[in-house]
């Protein structure tokens, strides 16, 4: 069945592109495009993995306050800048700050015409440098919102950050009235679910001994988590919903100890699904691995017990807005006026828009499209240069759509 957008929200969204101030607005994001690059490319050769992102909000913060916003680093490590409206509520528009890549990663900016390579050049420089862009075009064109513009740039949302920053700005905002995330290169797609997920760190725990007068003495806590990854390898998931597992990490023992039976040993795990009883029936059949893992190498020496621990990195549950939300047909109806592209709804995501989805307010994700990027790949990942000033032209369109223009027009939401 063919995607239909309420009359009225696309009455709103055509009125603001018919608005001389708007249209001169996106002239002007087009003709930044170089100079957004420009900031883009500084902020990527700014070294921020997750827990590490504190040089990166300091610049965000000056660059917030050369453009006119009130802006500090929280307490939290967001940098958030306010740029004030008409009171009439706030809508809020980030970024993460934090890479994939350790601290000691060699950040160096190669390009041709049509590319740029870097690592974290695109997830997700990329929306900091959008929401500069888009501030100065608010700047330059006097347009007043009848919403206040909150710009976060977020940690902690790679890894074991687990969406750390975004949920802290949540807590310490509880007065945002919908969030629009930036993450990815494109401008046709936009992410309006949560797919569930967990990460988790599982320590099996023996005694230990030597490789050889140990031998038979004592249940191997190596062996135990084997037998675990084993069993997790076999789990089936459906295909729809989306469901996933893999154990990611496997840590055991030392090279001084190369002739030893560890004592313990420890696996990451991660599984997913956009379904949630998918994924509390997956959760199930994981901590029956673990179950069945101990009790089969304990029982197999007689010796001695292998438990276990597990400690949680992440735990996002999972959510999704009606796909005829407000904020939803807002950001389709943009996207198909503005540049006559066929808009898509991605189906589950794992993106900062995840945490406010979760606690029930409007969110999206923008950055959806066929540009192929190459993120979490320190050789590959790079950032287009054609056209993508279209996802800060969108990310324009959809925040006047949703803030309203001061005096002039009246939020979608």
């Amino acid at each position: 069945m063919e995607y239909q957008v309420s009359e009225k929200r696309k009455k709103v969204v055509e009125d603001l592109l018919a608005l001389p101030q708007v249209q001169q607005a996106l002239k002007d994001i087009k003709e930044d495009h170089e100079h957004s690059l420009e900031e883009q490319k500084m902020l990527a050769l700014i070294a921020s993995p997750t827990f590490h992102e504190q040089e990166k909000a300091k610049k965000m913060v000056s660059l917030f306050e050369e453009l006119g916003l009130d802006a500090k680093v929280e307490q939290s490590g967001n940098a958030v800048g306010i740029r004030k409206g008409n009171s009439k509520g706030k809508i809020a528009i980030d970024g993460h700050m934090d890479t994939v890549y350790p601290l000691d990663t060699e950040l160096v900016i190669k390009e041709d015409e049509k590319t740029i390579w870097c690592p974290g050049i695109c997830d997700d420089t990329r929306a900091l440098a959008v929401m500069l862009s888009v501030i100065r075009a608010l700047n330059k064109n006097g347009i007043e919102t009848e919403k206040d513009l909150v710009f976060v740039g977020t940690v902690q949302e790679e890894g074991k950050g687990g969406f750390g920053g975004m949920k802290m700005f949540c807590k310490d905002h509880t007065d945002i009235d919908a969030y629009v995330n930036i993450d990815g290169a494109g401008a046709q797609g936009m992410i309006y679910q949560s797919t569930g997920f967990k990460t988790i760190e599982v320590t099996f725990h023996g005694i230990g001994a030597h490789a050889f007068m140990g031998y038979g003495q004592v249940a191997n806590a190596l062996s135990a988590a084997a037998r675990a990854c084993s069993k997790i390898a076999e789990i089936r998931t459906p295909d729809e919903p989306k469901t996933t597992v893999a154990v990611t990490n496997f840590h055991a023992g030392n090279d001084a100890g190369i002739h030893a039976i560890v004592n313990e040993t420890t696996i990451k795990v991660n599984y997913r699904s956009n379904g949630k009883a998918e994924l509390e029936e997956l959760d199930r059949q994981i901590m029956q691995a673990f179950e069945e893992a101990c009790k089969e190498e304990s029982e197999r020496w007689g010796k001695n017990e292998i438990t276990y621990t597990i400690k949680t990195w992440c735990d996002v549950p999972v959510g999704s807005l009606d796909e005829h939300a407000p904020i939803v047909e807002t950001v389709w109806t943009t996207i198909e006026q503005t540049f006559g592209l066929e808009p898509y709804l991605c189906h589950g995501g794992c993106t900062n828009a995840s945490v406010p989805i979760g606690l029930g307010i409007p969110a999206v994700c923008l950055g959806a499209g066929e540009e192929e990027c190459y993120v979490h790949n320190a050789k590959l990942e790079c950032f287009p240069k054609e056209n993508t000033w279209r996802l800060p032209q969108l990310a324009l369109v959809t925040i006047l759509a949703l803030a309203g223009i001061k005096g002039v027009s009246e939020s979608t939401l």
